[in-house]
């Protein structure tokens, strides 16, 4: 469920070339970027709080009732043991749409700020190479955008209950 969309770039020859890019919703967490797929993406809120579920996972803060659907709510910075940071009036829930292996799943992700959407080549994304680290399940790879590095995450693993 990735946008797939041509952009021609005029190269230093003059030639036009065609480059297969995604688009990526980019947000911030402890000054870093992180992208989702943008077709993901059902809509970004302000934070409320979510109603507790005994039980679950530290990360898990509970869920809220959108238009009548229950959506989950993930802490990422939980979910990367990241340091916790009081919600403020850039925090956000970003509400995501995914396909599982249990059929299509909302759930929605507490972010410290959105960032950005990007145009991202294809070519541009590069693998973590830290395969025996717990958080590069959740990473699909990294891209460099305006001198920066933004990191993709893998939506399907990154937003599982089960953990």
């Amino acid at each position: 469920m990735v946008a797939d969309e041509i952009v021609r770039e005029e190269s230093d020859t003059g030639v036009k070339e065609e480059i297969l890019t995604e688009q990526y919703l980019t947000f911030i967490m402890a000054d870093e970027e992180y992208g989702v797929d943008i077709l993901a993406v059902q809509e970004i809120r302000g934070w409320d709080t979510a109603t507790p579920i005994p039980n679950a996972p530290d990360h898990i803060m509970g869920v809220i009732n959108l238009r009548g659907t229950i959506v989950p709510i993930i802490d990422l910075r939980r979910r990367f043991k990241l340091a916790p940071l009081a919600y403020g009036l850039t925090t956000v829930v970003v509400v995501l749409k995914i396909d599982t292996a249990r059929g299509m799943r909302n759930m929605g992700v507490i972010v410290d700020a959105v960032s950005d959407v990007y145009d991202v080549p294809l070519q541009g994304i590069r693998k973590t190479g830290m395969g025996d680290n717990a958080n590069a399940r959740f990473i699909k790879g990294l891209v460099t955008i305006n001198d920066s590095m933004v990191i993709l995450l893998e939506l399907e693993k990154l937003l599982t209950i089960e953990d």
